[in-house]
């Protein structure tokens, strides 16, 4: 038996992108935005290739994130933002609503989200983390991107061999 094996593909020529990013919290998501965007031109995605939106906050992302879903302009997208520990419970709230409503929107439209949203207990954890998870979420839109159309491509031609066998 012989086991399919699909390699990890971290060529961003062609790849299209949408990152939102949640002004709270600004300097944060703005490290964030930056490591991301220069990953992204480092993987060879195309200025032209990626858009930019910013929304309030996290609770926020979500929306934007399924509105950019349902144009079918986009490969994958980026979720950039940070939600920091306070004193009261919103903290929870935030950070799990969130990424609840990114995860759904992934799932039910089908595209690769990488959620690059911090959640930490002080700003100097967020600073300290926001160049690595910037640059990361570049490459996790990307790879995802292309083992997404890498699979589209594989049903596609399931249905064409099931059709011509009709």
């Amino acid at each position: 038996m012989t086991v399919g094996h699909y390699e990890s593909n971290l060529d961003g020529a062609g790849v299209r992108v949408g990152i939102v990013q949640a002004r709270f919290n600004d300097n944060v998501g703005a490290g964030l935005l930056n490591a991301c965007l220069a990953e992204l031109k480092n993987l060879g995605v195309m200025d032209e290739d990626i858009l930019h939106v910013t929304v309030p906050g996290a609770l926020e992302v979500p929306l934007a994130l399924k509105k950019m879903a349902q144009t079918n302009q986009f490969d994958a997208l980026i979720a950039l933002g940070a939600v920091i520990r306070g004193e009261t419970y919103h903290f929870e709230l935030v950070s799990n609503e969130s990424g609840a409503g990114i995860t759904r929107v992934g799932l039910d439209a089908g595209i690769p989200i990488a959620n690059a949203i911090l959640t930490t207990e002080n700003d100097e954890q967020a600073e300290v983390r926001m160049q690595e998870k910037g640059a990361d979420a570049a490459r996790v839109a990307v790879e995802m991107a292309n083992l997404t159309l890498a699979l589209d491509e594989l049903a596609e031609a399931t249905e064409d061999l099931d059709y011509d066998d009709e």
